[in-house]
């Protein structure tokens, strides 16, 4: 295409995606998905496979987390060389008795998995679509939609799959910069999630109180030590965050057993070894074991994003700004296997994971136009 053809293509795509991804992102959002959930994440990949455009062919691959139901491929095999990785994930953290459905307020849809990420899925499929008919654009474009991103504790299956693609673009959520420009996420934090498990000495509350070992105590005071080391904005970026604790048996008995859950950040895996290292085995009799659950690798694609986003903002007419996010997603598994990953190509909206979770419907047609034109810019350099 031509240039002045291209920017009839994409303006007349981003469109129809966003016309079309505000019913779609309605029918998946209908749809509880917890992450988990076999008969759900079968119930959700058919609604998707009826999104997809008609030349695409389909494979159910095994998910990275074995009691999971399998991922969903979708390909579309064109005339060209280029070759592009979608991805994104269908699962949410919301449980089914804790699903919100949508309602809209003006410009905002509320809903559980609206902006995480349900609304990115459905540009995901626009982009697809739109995709599908520029064959001549690309020898193979593929969309990869997981059911395990929210509670994966098992190393990330597909990197090597992907691995002679030329660039993946996930589509969580987008944001805009302070000063109004689109933007994408090049870079972003490592992630790991650890479990500390307190083995104390259950007694009676009321008449031996002191014969017991309070794994409750124990881990409190875990907790209060891995939460002094929290520390954002030092050198290492590291956030150290007590997520959840359990510990006891009964209201009247000394907790004899528990567990802590700890999520943390940082620029560099590296960082979390001194964390994991500062729990000690025991504590006033209780014994304390530490279990690492995941770790998703950081992700830094600036210098390797930014030729195509210089392409990207000529071709969309204005600047695409490269921004950094704190969150892993999927992109930080596939971007040590792709000598490109760029994040962050959703709608823009907020308050994932909670009750207030939602997506901003104005913002569909922009995000739309910027994935296809970084789509083309990476494709057709």
């Amino acid at each position: 295409m031509a240039a002045g053809d291209e920017t009839e293509w994409r303006n007349r795509w981003a469109a129809a995606i966003a016309a079309r991804a505000l019913p779609e992102v309605e029918r998946l959002v209908a749809v509880s998905t917890p992450s988990g959930d076999a008969r759900a994440a079968e119930e959700i990949v058919d609604l998707v496979v009826s999104m997809l455009p008609a030349d695409a062919g389909t494979e159910r691959v095994p998910c990275s987390s074995p009691a999971h139901a399998p991922d969903l491929v979708a390909r579309l095999a064109g005339a060209g060389e280029g070759r592009l990785l979608l991805v994104g994930h269908l699962d949410t953290v919301v449980a089914h008795d804790a699903h919100r459905a949508t309602t809209r307020d003006g410009d905002t849809l509320f809903g559980s998995g609206t902006i995480d990420m349900k609304g990115g899925v459905a540009l995901s499929l626009g982009v697809l679509r739109a995709l599908a008919e520029v064959p001549e654009r690309y020898a193979e474009v593929v969309l990869l939609l997981v059911n395990d991103e929210e509670f994966r504790t098992e190393p990330f299956a597909h990197g090597p799959r992907f691995s002679g693609f030329d660039a993946c673009l996930c589509f969580e959520g987008g944001e805009r910069t302070a000063a109004g420009e689109e933007a994408v996420v090049v870079r972003r934090k490592a992630a790991a999630a650890i479990r500390v498990e307190a083995a104390g000495v259950a007694a009676h509350a009321g008449a031996q109180p002191d014969s017991g070992r309070s794994a409750l105590l124990a881990l409190a005071a875990v907790a209060t030590s891995l939460a002094g080391l929290h520390d954002p904005h030092g050198d290492e970026a590291l956030s150290v965050v007590p997520t959840m604790i359990s510990a006891g048996e009964g209201i009247n008995v000394v907790p004899g057993s528990g567990e802590l859950s700890v999520d943390m950040r940082a620029d560099d895996e590296a960082s979390f070894g001194a964390v994991i290292g500062s729990i000690p085995g025991d504590i006033d009799g209780v014994s304390l074991t530490t279990e690492r659950l995941r770790l998703w690798p950081g992700m830094d694609m600036g210098a390797a994003a930014a030729g195509p986003l210089e392409r990207a903002s000529r071709l969309l007419g204005r600047p695409i700004a490269a921004v950094s996010r704190g969150g892993a997603s999927d992109a930080s598994n596939l971007a040590p296997h792709l000598p490109l990953a760029i994040d962050g190509l959703g709608p823009l909206g907020g308050a994932a994971h909670s009750p207030a979770e939602h997506l901003l419907v104005d913002s569909l047609e922009d995000r739309a136009a910027v994935a296809l034109a970084l789509a083309l810019a990476i494709l057709a350099p």
